[in-house]
């Protein structure tokens, strides 16, 4: 077994000295792998196979032995975890919520998540995922932060305005808070049953938080997001990664919010980024996604961009700044990854 303060991703994440840059993908357990295809038929549906762990487990695995990543993210979806808040929660094939969030008695309705209870299946994946893998790589968790999540149960699916979660959050700010307040509570219940349960890094999804100015951000995030990582096992332990899709003008905030790592997306320069926040955070990113549509020559030479802006300090663990799309030929994650590992390798 390796110990966790060997693994180059934890390292990185802390900013401890590594001898390359370590690489994983965001869903990389996902339809772009054959493999993984084969066991969502056999489950039979999106969530029977996360509901599933052994099946859940297996899809889990699989990028460590096919792609060669540098880490295992848990197999699962950010909003199942409200199913056991009450939430009616279905894919056809998006997300679809029965039940939105409209006013005070559906926010009463809401009940506390019991993870242990409602969620114990994410427990065995974790514990199937570390028997499976005997110390190869670390193991990350993740949850959908508070907003993002509220966004799905005041939309009930997704959405590209967002309308009726600036207007709830600005018209009715007294039941937006109470909400916030309810899914804080839950997901630090739950990323800490996911330590519990053998996760070595947590990520937090904060996809939609990119909606909102500064100023709003700062009054109906920052609070909660901050209280989630203070809350969190393990610190010092378990990195804490926190992702913003579009947020290049949240940035300075986000990095005050206690994370150890913040994640980049594709539209900002890492290595202004750095200048701005790397004294106080890691950073995780940023290849733009539909770059993986490109030849591997091309593929190569975006890596090498990113690699040599960050620079040869720790600090940096490479992904993509978004997760990886499903039409992507494997064999092009696979030149990512080999080009990450041999042109980021340093003496440390």
């Amino acid at each position: 077994m390796t110990s966790s303060d060997e693994y180059l991703l934890i390292k990185a994440a802390f900013k401890q000295p590594v001898e390359r840059t370590p690489v994983w993908v965001m869903r990389q357990a996902g339809r772009y792998l054959a493999e993984y295809r084969e066991v969502r038929d056999k489950a039979g549906s999106f969530l029977s196979l996360c509901y599933n762990p052994e099946l859940a487990a297996e899809v889990s695995v699989q990028p460590l032995d096919i792609i060669g990543v540098d880490a295992v993210i848990m197999f699962s979806d950010i909003l199942t975890p409200l199913v056991g808040m009450g939430v009616e929660l279905d894919f056809m094939p998006g997300p679809v919520l029965a039940n939105p969030i409209k006013n005070q008695r559906d926010i009463d309705h809401l009940h506390p998540l019991i993870p242990e209870k409602s969620t114990s299946y994410v427990g065995e994946i974790l514990r199937l995922i570390r028997q499976q893998i005997s110390g190869r790589a670390p193991v990350i968790g993740f949850a959908g932060a508070p907003f993002t999540l509220a966004c799905y149960m005041i939309e009930g699916g997704n959405s590209k305005l967002f309308s009726k979660t600036i207007k709830f959050f600005f018209n009715e700010q007294k039941l937006a808070h109470q909400l916030m307040e309810k899914l804080t509570t839950m997901t630090i219940e739950y990323l800490n049953y996911q330590i519990e349960n053998g996760a070595q890094m947590v990520q937090l999804f904060d996809t939609w938080a990119g909606i909102l100015s500064p100023d709003d951000y700062k009054s109906f995030v920052f609070p909660y997001v901050s209280r989630i990582f203070e809350s969190l096992n393990g610190t010092g332990v378990v990195p804490k990664v926190y992702y913003i899709n579009g947020s290049n003008h949240l940035l300075e905030i986000m990095s005050g919010t206690g994370a150890d790592v913040i994640g980049l997306d594709w539209k900002c320069d890492i290595q202004t980024v750095k200048q701005q926040i790397g004294h106080k955070v890691a950073l995780q990113g940023n290849l733009d996604p539909n770059v993986l549509f490109c030849n591997p020559e091309i593929i190569k030479e975006k890596v090498l961009e990113i690699l040599t802006k960050f620079g040869s300090e720790s600090g940096h663990i490479f992904n993509l700044g978004h997760g990886i799309d499903k039409n992507v030929n494997p064999e092009h994650l696979k030149e990512m990854v080999k080009a990450v590992k041999e042109n980021s390798k340093r003496d440390c």
